[in-house]
């Protein structure tokens, strides 16, 4: 009993302090929020019918729970030993029996069908403007840009001492991935060691990094910001400590980025394994 007191009260201290905290308990856009609630704002065409989904299922869910208590409500009150004291003796009920089987199926039906949709969206990648290649490692990230020239560089996570004001500790990296505004990217994403998982919730994508498999996604962000992500696939000692960013910003923007991109990331050293080893590192 006490455990569940103090259950109680926890969950209403959350209740009150998410309450207390106005919008910033409604999850972000782009990061987490404190005591947020739902899922990360939409910056994608993909996750806006991700939220769209879940707000379908979370009304079917609460019919079913509605209809149910009512249910359960009607039987404890008709037929109760004192309401009822001769029970019903019926064995067979041919209309109860069919509407069990044949309302279970509709809804299911009507799950399946935006589900199917959803699942195309995600998986069938549109013409794509430019393409990110990513790679995962131990326990950094790597970009290639193949369209725009083929440079490629490596982000990790920075450290939190180092942290600048309004860089999210756990998410802020030294180099982030930058892409245009209303652009379709496509993202090819491996992997080379373990398994990895490319997440980014704002942009609805999550795809695996498997060592010599190279899997696609693909988004289309229509807002301009930073959007971050992690590593959603456990893989190791640093697993939590390699994040990932991506800004969106203007087309001129990104030209301007690429052509400082080109020639910082060509003549940039590439350091030696056990020096990622050690900046990925807490």
């Amino acid at each position: 009993m006490n455990l569940f007191v103090r259950s109680v009260a926890f969950a209403t201290t959350a209740l009150a302090a998410s309450a207390g905290a106005g919008t910033t308990a409604w999850a972000g856009m782009g990061q987490p929020s404190d005591w947020q609630i739902g899922l990360q704002g939409a910056a994608t065409p993909v996750m806006e019918s991700i939220h769209s989904f879940n707000t379908f299922l979370l009304v079917i869910i609460s019919a079913i729970v509605l209809f149910v208590t009512v249910l359960l409500a009607i039987v404890v009150v008709r037929f109760n030993e004192k309401a009822n004291p001769v029970p019903s003796k019926t064995t067979h009920n041919t209309a109860i029996e069919v509407a069990w089987t044949v309302v279970p199926v509709m809804i299911l039906l009507a799950i399946a069908i935006p589900s199917f949709r959803l699942l195309n969206l995600e998986l069938h990648t549109p013409e794509p403007d430019m393409t990110v290649k990513v790679t995962g490692h131990q326990w950094y990230w790597s970009y290639e840009y193949p369209d725009n020239g083929g440079f490629s560089f490596d982000s990790l996570m920075i450290a939190e001492k180092d942290l600048k004001p309004g860089q999210p500790r756990l998410l802020a990296v030294d180099n982030e991935v930058i892409v245009p505004v209303n652009k379709t990217v496509r993202v090819y994403v491996t992997s080379a060691d373990v398994i990895h998982s490319f997440a980014v919730p704002s942009f609805g994508v999550k795809i695996d990094a498997i060592p010599g498999r190279l899997n696609e996604s693909w988004f289309k962000a229509t807002k301009e910001g930073v959007y971050y992500g992690q590593c959603s696939e456990l893989c190791g000692r640093d697993h939590a400590f390699m994040p990932l960013a991506v800004r969106v910003v203007s087309q001129q923007d990104f030209d301007a980025w690429v052509g400082q991109a080109k020639q910082k990331f060509s003549e940039a050293p590439v350091p030696a394994t056990g020096q990622m080893a050690d900046a990925s590192a807490r």
